[in-house]
């Protein structure tokens, strides 16, 4: 039996009175809340449970951990412009993705009213698959106004670099002097 006062009145019955010794120790368990909230500190296997918490759209596994603590990072701020050019922004630079945008009105001629053009470009340490590109599309979608449409190009930026290599023979080279004898 617990220490703790009870803060039952006292018609309770001998099972609430249990419950709340049983309940009232749950008090000493340490909780690190400021930890827990934080995705840079929240740990890995918790981070879907932090992602739930804030409204996240969606999740997937396969998402590496760097993307997973970024799109939780930005969730409120893509929710507040849910809606807006700015949220589109958003999302995509949560996956990792760099974006190009150019609405109807910025075409020359405009082209038809609340459409818009989409230049996504995925690398470096994101998955470059089909199956992610249409994660980001899903969300963009989700994200963007209801009203417009969009014609996405996507692409994959690559890092690479030219070497020059060159080898050396050392050889020793000695003049020949002939005479006719």
């Amino acid at each position: 039996m617990s220490n703790r006062a009870s803060l039952l009145p006292p018609s309770a019955t001998q099972a609430e009175r249990a419950i709340e010794q049983a309940t009232g120790r749950l008090e000493d368990v340490p909780t690190p809340q400021r930890t827990l909230w934080d995705p840079d500190t929240c740990p890995a296997d918790l981070l879907p449970w932090l992602a739930w918490a804030l409204s996240l759209d969606a999740w997937q596994p396969y998402w590496p951990e760097s993307v997973k603590r970024e799109r939780i990072r930005k969730a409120i701020e893509i929710q507040r412009k849910k809606g807006t050019a700015r949220s589109v922004r958003d999302t995509v630079a949560s996956f990792g993705g760099a974006l190009s945008i150019k609405e109807w009105w910025q075409n020359d001629p405009p082209t038809e009213p609340h459409t818009f053009d989409l230049l996504l470009t995925v690398g470096g340490d994101v998955p470059a698959t089909t199956e992610y590109q249409n994660d980001i599309i899903d969300e963009v979608s989700r994200v963007k106004p209801v009203r417009s449409h969009f014609t996405l190009t996507a692409g994959v930026n690559a890092d690479g670099a030219i070497a020059i290599a060159g080898a050396a023979r050392l050889a020793q080279y000695q003049r020949l002097s002939l005479t006719e004898a």
